[in-house]
């Protein structure tokens, strides 16, 4: 059976979310709608709809007027297994001493790598995408460097593939990974038992450090923050709180053009620049904390 789509895009978040409370109202009944910030600082909104039949597009037309949105583009999407698909166009991931893949490249893996095997799932996180890989070669380089942890947090873990990474490396560190979803958190704990790690990563269904197990193990010498703009400057105070004196934290999900934003959040937070890395259109910040 096809799927159905209806996007817009409209100013502002009361707009945007109004909007999307009316299309829960429409008939035929979408089966979920999203709303999500457009990450390039233009202050618009994208709203979508999804459907197992025909949308009726003389309401979406109103709809689209009365909110002063832009006409709903409206697609029918094909049956795909789109799992499978990743699966097949995946292929893996070099960062530095890690290496990432999936069960079908499993003969790939190099010898003497640190090996994380990845599933496509829909959790995000698979060490493609610029903003996990440029943590990944973050954490490489302090390695490389010298650098030892003891207390590791993944903030907005996804996958867990950074929690997973700090593990295998960090043998006798604490590590710690948190996601505002609960399907992700299913997610991480079975990447963790495919990657040999049952029981080494605590994982928590938390918005931030918003934990009582994540309370009480901070401060962090260590923190991995892959998440988005607003996240992440919402949690700039709390990263202060739960970073040691001389702690890093590893950010990313932030466009080369809001990276400059980041850092002056967390630099009026006591932290300091010591590497940024840019990939393609994707940011990677590592910070001391003063």
């Amino acid at each position: 059976m096809p799927t159905y789509t209806a996007l817009t895009t409209l100013m502002g978040q009361d707009e945007a979310e109004a909007i999307a409370e009316a299309l829960e109202r429409m008939e035929p009944e979408p089966t979920g709608v999203g709303v999500f910030e457009i990450e390039d600082d233009s202050g618009l909104w994208e709203v979508g709809a999804y459907f197992l039949e025909q949308p009726d597009t003389v309401t979406l037309e109103l709809l689209a007027t009365a909110f002063e949105a832009k006409p709903f583009a409206i697609s029918e999407l094909p049956e795909v297994d789109w799992v499978a698909h990743v699966r097949r166009e995946l292929s893996p991931v070099d960062a530095g001493r890690f290496f990432v893949f999936g069960s079908h490249d499993a003969d790939k893996v190099p010898e003497g790598r640190v090996a994380l095997q990845i599933e496509a799932t829909v959790a995000f996180g698979t060490g493609h995408h610029g903003t996990t890989l440029g943590c990944l070669k973050a954490l490489d380089r302090l390695l490389e460097a010298g650098h030892s942890f003891e207390n590791v947090a993944d903030i907005g873990c996804g996958t867990a593939v950074l929690a997973m990474a700090a593990a295998k490396e960090l043998p006798s560190a604490r590590v710690l990974a948190s996601d505002i979803d609960e399907v992700a958190v299913d997610v991480a704990l079975a990447n963790t038992d495919i990657n040999g790690l049952s029981g080494r990563i605590a994982c928590y269904e938390a918005a931030g450090f918003a934990h009582p197990d994540i309370h009480a193990a901070a401060p962090f010498d260590l923190i991995f923050a892959n998440i988005l703009k607003g996240p992440l400057l919402e949690l700039a105070p709390d990263m202060a709180a739960n970073a040691k004196p001389d702690g890093i934290v590893i950010l990313s999900g932030l466009l080369v053009v809001q990276a400059e934003a980041i850092l002056s959040a967390y630099q009026a937070q006591g932290f300091a620049l010591m590497h940024r890395e840019d990939l393609g259109e994707w940011s990677a910040l590592t910070l001391r904390k003063t």
